[in-house]
């Protein structure tokens, strides 16, 4: 099974509409969760995709970029990816040990955030919160 462009997939990737970033895209949107770059590739490449790696990391730096993707780190440091529906900026917790991980409502640190920058002077801030912990399945309570 080879993935597929989705039609009327209006997401613009770097300028550049080829088959190839529409597959990436694809299985990001496929995967359901934060994974990490060589994973994706990997399913890519199971699935039959003539997909390079430098490909999917481009199209991800694009993604994130463009705010269609939100990027995290795990427990080793790797940046794992996920896609965003909406360019609306999420903020999630993630389980270091299975990987499950959950949007939280950040309206504290996006004000926060918004303040610092006020008080600073500086403009177009960006930040990145990350959380992570053992979820209840993981820790035994679930």
């Amino acid at each position: 099974m080879t993935a597929a462009p989705r039609e009327g997939e209006i997401i613009v990737l770097g300028g550049r509409r080829t088959p190839r970033r529409k597959w990436v895209l694809n299985a990001l949107i496929d995967s359901n969760g934060f994974v990490s770059a060589q994973a994706l590739y990997t399913r890519l490449v199971g699935m039959g995709s003539p997909v390079g790696l430098s490909t999917v990391y481009r199209t991800l730096r694009v993604l994130t970029e463009s705010g269609r993707a939100d990027i995290v780190r795990d427990s080793n440091g790797e940046r794992l990816f996920r896609y965003r529906p909406s360019a609306e900026h999420q903020h999630y917790i993630l389980c270091r040990r299975c990987g499950l991980s959950t949007a939280v409502e950040a309206a504290a640190v996006e004000a926060w955030a918004k303040r610092v920058a006020t008080f600073s002077g500086f403009a177009e801030v960006e930040h990145t919160v990350e959380l992570s912990g053992l979820c209840p399945q993981c820790r035994g309570g679930g």
